[in-house]
């Protein structure tokens, strides 16, 4: 149709950047805007809400989608079979969310024959790379636009001067200082005062869990019962895996748990300080870990640490569609068939620590553990296993002394004596040869400096 503009589908969330693209989308591309807003759990002023700001501003239409469920079920679930902590120590709270969000982005795209998806992050952060990753490897036929990158309001006061200017709505209020992104998983919290690394977080940052300090005096017992791999009940109630998320985000960000001030590598290139607020995500991976330890064999649970900070890292990287998370993942489930059990949680005064576990799958065995009158573990087997055991160490120990190399455990020359091992008597050791050569390059080079 003559004249008809072609369409983008914009990531949507109602705050002032991607309001901001909306109208950018339409004045300096020239194309009509499609808002996507999704639900991953993130506090919000009401969905509705967001979709009728998004109208006002001039979308052509908003997409509204409760993804909680999705999430729950098919991304989170994934992250804790993998015990998915980032450097080990971050739960992955926004990086698990993008892939989600993208395929919407990418199915709104080929409803609305949109040519174009557009998002509001900025060229110094990791989820640019996630979203555009995600579209990429969904459909690589789609055109991807970033207006943060492109456009030149560099600052928050001249991106609201531009909006009123250009008629877009935009709160009165002074605006907080920090950039914070939230989901069922957890929050992400920058920016700020934050931005210093000597700088304790101020306690304003935090509004999913209380003040160690003032939590209650009293500790709290939760049991987490697991079936393959996900909890299906706490405290003995079932409950579906998105309830044991919310009902758990509730239980230790009352008692203080969930902190994280750490600094993070990122994506690209730059050391970041990171304020993280993840209550059930990291009691999650700690009761899951647990029941692994009781029932996974020792050589899978030992590779698969290394499986787990490569899914870690593949994720945190954009890479959730590409064919090695798919690998990742394949392994991972296979090592969840048999994960079934309870895992006792106690949390106190910020603090969460494994206080029991049990599972009919549990390869702890009380008769070869035990240093009582019950144990049937054969001591007798020790030495010929020892032997063997070290026999590759013996044999390099034997040859290195026999040359008088030195080693970080002896000293070749104090405690070997002189070399009279047969062949070896009379014989310079190789490292002393070595040595003499370096010495004599080293004097002649000095005598070639001192005559220049």
């Amino acid at each position: 149709m003559a004249g008809q503009k072609d369409k983008v589908v914009l990531a949507y969330s109602g705050g002032l950047d991607t309001s901001v693209c909306i109208k950018w989308l339409q004045e300096e591309k020239g194309l009509d805007v499609i808002a996507v807003v999704g639900d991953v759990g993130q506090e919000h002023e009401g969905l509705e809400k967001i979709k009728q700001k998004a109208l006002k501003t001039g979308a052509l239409d908003c997409v509204v989608v409760d993804m909680r469920d999705t999430f729950a079920k098919e991304y989170l679930a994934k992250a804790l079979a993998a015990n998915a902590l980032y450097e080990n120590k971050y739960p992955l709270v926004s990086a698990l969310s993008r892939p989600l969000i993208s395929k919407h982005l990418v199915d709104a795209a080929h409803k609305f024959g949109a040519k174009y998806i557009a998002h509001g992050c900025t060229g110094k952060g990791n989820d640019q790379v996630r979203f555009e990753a995600s579209i990429t490897m969904l459909d690589p036929d789609i055109e991807i636009l970033a207006p943060v990158r492109e456009w030149d309001l560099k600052t928050r006061p001249e991106e609201i001067e531009w909006a009123q200017v250009h008629g877009v709505d935009v709160p009165a209020t002074k605006a907080s200082p920090y950039s914070i992104d939230d989901n069922l998983w957890g929050r992400a919290i920058e920016c700020g005062v934050l931005e210093d690394p000597w700088m304790e977080p101020p306690a304003d940052i935090y509004t999913m869990t209380v003040d160690p300090a003032k939590a209650p005096n009293k500790p709290q017992y939760v049991e987490l019962t697991f079936a393959r791999g996900l909890p299906y009940m706490i405290d003995g109630n079932q409950k579906s895996f998105l309830g044991i998320i919310y009902a758990l985000n509730e239980i230790a960000g009352a008692h203080g748990y969930g902190r994280l001030d750490m600094i993070e590598n990122r994506l690209v290139g730059v050391k970041s300080r990171e304020c993280y607020e993840a209550p059930a995500a990291l009691a999650l991976v700690m009761a899951h870990k647990a029941l692994e330890d009781l029932v996974l064999e020792r050589e899978v649970l030992h590779y698969k640490l290394g499986i787990e900070q490569a899914w870690a890292t593949c994720v945190y990287n954009g890479q959730w569609f590409s064919p090695l998370k798919e690998a990742l993942d394949a392994f991972l489930l296979n090592t969840q068939r048999c994960l079934s059990g309870t895992v006792r949680l106690k949390f106190y005064k910020g603090s969460c620590t494994v206080v029991g576990r049990k599972s009919a799958y549990s390869l702890y065995d009380y008769s070869l553990a035990t240093y009582d009158a019950d144990d049937a573990f054969d001591h007798t087997a020790a030495k010929g296993f020892i032997q063997l055991q070290t026999l590759s160490g013996k044999t390099w120990a034997s040859n290195r002394r026999q040359e008088g190399a030195p080693a970080e455990l002896f000293d070749a020359e104090k405690q070997a004596g002189p070399l009279k091992r047969g062949k070896y008597e009379g014989v310079t050791p190789i490292w002393k040869q070595v040595a003499a050569a370096e010495r004599a390059a080293a004097e002649r080079d000095a005598v070639a400096s001192d005559q220049a």
